[in-house]
């Protein structure tokens, strides 16, 4: 559980990178890396989204911030 909760943040940092170039330089890095294959591309953000959601189920029922005081 903790290797998918870590792959799924590499993920989804790696997309925040790849939209953060895109919107100040206009440079797609994403298409890029994917060879202008659109759907690559749609896959990955696909991917992305998955990974956001199970990020959110992990934190909502695994509770990692209970031990924090």
């Amino acid at each position: 559980m903790r290797l998918s909760c870590i792959i799924c943040s590499a993920i989804l940092i790696t997309l925040g990178i790849c939209g953060g170039v895109y919107a100040l330089t206009g440079f797609d890095m994403l298409a890029f890396i994917c060879f202008d294959n659109l759907t690559a591309v749609r896959s990955v953000e696909a991917a992305g989204g998955v990974c956001a959601l199970f990020l959110a189920y992990a934190l909502a029922v695994l509770r990692p911030y209970k031990g924090l005081k």
